[in-house]
């Protein structure tokens, strides 16, 4: 398998079926398809397969039948939401491939292959009663940064959306204009307010994160004031409004580390719902052209930073906690290293 362009939680294989989302009949069309498949929710922690030497952990989809069997009368679903149609390019559900069918699934283009291979899926968010009816185990239910770790790309791309569209749904109850409460729509993509009847959907708060280098190339890594110490990662920000993506990333540098950049370039981007974000990631040149350029860390959010070669972070790891491999921030650090970089005791998924 060639190595995806995406970054991490941007690789779900799947096709979103926007036009379906107002058929009048859609739920019903779902409950009633044998091929539909429901992933399911606690809170924001999904349910996994449970654990088998030498196989994958992977998503436990289910068939709606199934969980309503369960859940019997006392059924508690709290949210359901239409995610659309997966693409996997196998003849098994997901969730029950092999790991090289998965692997070779990531990188399928999902227009390439039949409708038929690709089975509705909906999230359904459950409280705790209906959860342990479905799976009373703890250990079976994994938040996102935990199973990101875990899952194939396209599984881990799947949870990120089912993880986002629940987060917003859980804050946005109440009308921001009128506060009048409000209630699901168009399938789980809008919601509407019954006391305005206006409509409001799914938000996505855009930060850029920055893999900044200097005349030779080294990176510059920073300490945020959040984390312990010995813990290094690329440079972020939220975009303010009526700001470009550029301009926030020459803003954003300025302010963390007292430095000009220039050359800004886009690399990719990747959902982050912690609880709404979008990362969209660049890379920048320091405007000096001196080597390793003088920085200045602002204080308050960024308390150390550090310009690194390809060799002192090599060096750097047993020591050094940097950006884990789901994250974009692993990815954009990756690239530019041009290998792997193995977790090190202090690494960690964000």
């Amino acid at each position: 398998m060639s190595e995806s362009t995406s970054p991490p939680l941007a690789r779900a294989l799947l096709e979103r079926d926007g036009a379906s989302r107002t058929l009048a009949d859609r739920a019903a069309q779902f409950d009633a398809d044998p091929t539909s498949l429901v992933l399911l929710l606690r809170g924001t922690k999904a349910l996994l397969s449970e654990r088998v030497e030498d196989v994958a952990p992977a998503l436990d989809l289910r068939s709606p039948i199934e969980v309503r069997a369960v859940l019997g009368g006392a059924e508690r679903v709290t949210l359901r939401c239409y995610l659309g149609r997966l693409v996997t390019g196998v003849d098994e559900a997901p969730g029950h491939a092999s790991v090289e069918d998965r692997h070779a699934a990531s990188d399928l283009d999902p227009g390439s292959l039949p409708a038929s291979a690709a089975p509705p899926v909906e999230v359904w968010v459950l409280d705790d009663e209906a959860a342990d009816a479905i799976e009373p185990e703890p250990a079976r239910w994994i938040g996102l940064r935990q199973a990101a770790t875990q899952l194939e790309v396209y599984e881990a791309g799947l949870l990120a959306q089912a993880v986002a569209i629940a987060n917003w749904h859980a804050a946005s109850r109440f009308c921001p204009r009128c506060g009048g409460p409000t209630e699901l729509a168009e399938a789980g993509w809008s919601r509407r307010c019954t006391v305005d009847g206006g409509s409001i959907f799914p938000r996505t708060d855009p930060a850029v994160i920055v893999l900044v280098t200097d005349a030779e190339d080294r990176v510059l890594l920073g300490s945020n004031a959040m984390w312990e110490s010995n813990r290094f990662s690329l440079l972020a920000g939220y975009v303010e409004p009526g700001e470009s993506l550029e301009h926030a990333v020459v803003r954003e540098i300025g302010e963390e580390a007292g430095l000009p950049v220039g050359d800004v370039q886009y690399a990719g981007s990747q959902p982050w719902p912690f609880p709404a974000s979008l990362m969209l990631g660049f890379t920048a040149r320091a405007v000096a052209t001196a080597p390793s350029p003088k920085v200045t860390p602002d204080g308050v959010e960024i308390l150390e930073l550090r310009w690194f070669t390809r060799e002192e972070l090599a060096a750097a790891l047993p020591e050094i906690g940097f950006p884990g491999r789901t994250s974009i921030a692993g990815w954009l650090l990756e690239r530019w290293f041009g290998a792997p970089i193995e977790s090190s005791p202090r690494g960690w998924g964000a």
